[in-house]
């Protein structure tokens, strides 16, 4: 019986540390060389060239090209232009909002 009640107790500190395990792992492939997961976003960061683009939260983002402080992104097949500041834009259930502009990329955020 004693064997039993200090058996218990370790399978649950194995368990609790398997879960921790596993979540950090989830949370690790949220992350590539330009997105970066938190748990309620991912921050995208693009080159500003024709071709870049990242898969983030389930669908594709790709920069369209950039005219002053506006940014034309394509989020799941759907054109879209921000600016800085605006408020967030609905695309398939994501919201998409610009954090940055320079002359070499675009940082934007991406939220269910």
């Amino acid at each position: 019986m004693l064997t039993f009640v200090t058996t218990r107790p370790r399978r649950r500190i194995a368990a609790l540390f398997a879960g921790a395990a596993l979540g950090l792992a989830v949370l690790a492939g949220c992350t590539s060389d330009n997105v970066d997961c938190g748990l309620n976003q991912c921050t995208v960061t693009l080159d500003r060239s024709v071709d870049a683009s990242a898969s983030v939260l389930g669908v594709e983002a790709k920069f369209i090209g950039a005219d002053g402080d506006k940014v034309t992104l394509e989020v799941a097949g759907e054109q879209i232009s921000l600016t800085v500041g605006q408020q967030a834009t609905q695309v398939a259930g994501l919201n998409v909002a610009l954090a940055e502009i320079n002359p070499d990329n675009v940082k934007f955020t991406v939220s269910k």
